[in-house]
């Protein structure tokens, strides 16, 4: 990928991302261009900071009155991470060879899938005593899609992964597992592009 792509992925100047509307809050301004700036920087090379594909999943921004629009950063975070896998790609079957890339990618997708194979109910830890954790049901649901995707194929985009959103209920699943999941998921995803 070329910096023309990510550029032609990221937003070319802050004009580009909507303000969130009415009373709807969005990210913070400064946060977002400071760090859209930092990745472009690193992935044209121009700084020492390492920005991987990681880095940009797990951003987060505050949420402010007058912020640009949740939803038009979130798309083009996502086409930046997607940047950023692909290079991360490049470079990983440069290193190691297609097999090696293949294979490294194949034993990260057994991992998630013998956590997802565990019973409904059973697949994460419960956040404890009287605390709220994600709906059990719902993080089933999304788990036996993700089982389809990696034993028999069945489509599942990384953008529907990185959307996946669930309700809250108290002992329900613990959030950090979830998300640590879905991220490794991701990361496969982008992996064998």
């Amino acid at each position: 990928m070329t910096s023309d792509q990510l550029h032609d992925a990221e937003p070319a100047a802050p004009a580009m991302f909507p303000d969130a509307v009415g009373r709807q809050k969005g990210y913070e301004k400064r946060a977002v261009d400071a760090f859209l700036a930092g990745a472009r920087a690193a992935f044209e090379g121009g700084t020492g900071s390492e920005v991987t594909s990681a880095t940009v999943r797990e951003a987060t921004f505050p949420i402010v009155k007058h912020g640009y629009s949740i939803v038009a950063v979130d798309a083009a975070m996502g086409r930046i991470e997607d940047a950023f896998a692909a290079r991360e790609r490049e470079d990983g079957i440069a290193d190691v060879g297609v097999e090696g890339w293949v294979e490294r990618a194949r034993g990260s997708a057994q991992e998630i899938l013998d956590r997802l194979g565990r019973p409904d109910g059973r697949r994460f830890d419960r956040a404890g005593g009287l605390r709220y954790g994600y709906r059990i049901d719902e993080v089933d649901l999304v788990a036996r899609k993700l089982i389809g995707y990696f034993e028999r194929g069945e489509p599942v985009t990384a953008d529907q992964v990185r959307q996946a959103a669930f309700r809250m209920q108290r002992r329900g699943y613990r959030e950090e597992q979830v998300d640590a999941l879905l991220d490794a998921v991701v990361e496969v995803m982008l992996a064998v592009g």
